[in-house]
């Protein structure tokens, strides 16, 4: 009997650290699928977990581009720039998951993200919130920048739909919100409408030949 409560004991501090490690790798792990300056999640794992959210039911996807963020990088500084990322973030982090759904950084001050949705009045409420909400000034080191997002949205009444296809009409969508001056757009419908380059829509940034509208 005392030989196995001295193996039990023994075992004990094994296993205390296995699960600690065990812990720390799964910490690390999650940090890793997290954009560093906002702490919101990459594109990799919005993919994950937005498939997740519409595969639950009729669901949105949104695509958001901020509209003044290179002027205030270029005038104010980066340090700015990045008070404005973070304050975007923040309020995404709150206005998603109050919606059943996720956000994600996908670079530069490009954001996304999928909620639920149960008609297009939920979606069209859903989307001036957000458009509301992000057009809130920013207060960094005494000063106030208003900023304002063009935001996408398209409708996903099914979960076979293909999330990269969806986000290029969020994109579309987008592209829409921004040539009339920002705001949010909502698309007809999930298929995308104008051609691609790489998978993504001709004419924006980063594409051969883009020339999008300067956000």
């Amino acid at each position: 009997m005392s030989y196995t409560l001295a193996a039990v004991s023994a075992a004990l501090p094994v296993a205390a650290g296995w699960s600690l490690h065990s812990l720390h790798l799964r910490r690390r792990v999650e940090a890793a699928r997290r954009d560093p300056l906002t702490g919101l999640v990459t594109r990799d794992a919005f993919t994950e977990r937005a498939a997740r959210v519409i595969a639950k039911g009729q669901s949105a996807v949104y695509l958001i581009d901020l509209d003044r963020f290179k002027q205030i990088n270029d005038t104010h500084g980066h340090a700015a720039g990045d008070a404005v990322l973070r304050a975007t973030a923040k309020r995404l982090m709150h206005w998603a998951p109050t919606n059943d759904g996720i956000a994600a950084r996908f670079g530069g001050d490009e954001f996304a993200a999928v909620t639920r949705v149960r008609s297009r009045t939920e979606l069209m409420w859903q989307a001036d919130e957000l458009a509301s909400m992000l057009a809130v000034p920013v207060s960094f080191e005494g000063r106030q920048f208003i900023v304002g997002a063009s935001v996408g949205a398209v409708p996903c009444a099914s979960n076979g739909l293909d999330l990269s296809a969806l986000l290029r009409r969020a994109d579309e969508a987008m592209y829409a919100a921004k040539q009339n001056g920002g705001g949010r757009f909502l698309a007809d419908g999930p298929t995308p409408v104008h051609r691609t380059v790489n998978g993504r829509r001709a004419g924006r940034r980063g594409t051969a030949g883009g020339s999008e509208v300067a956000a």
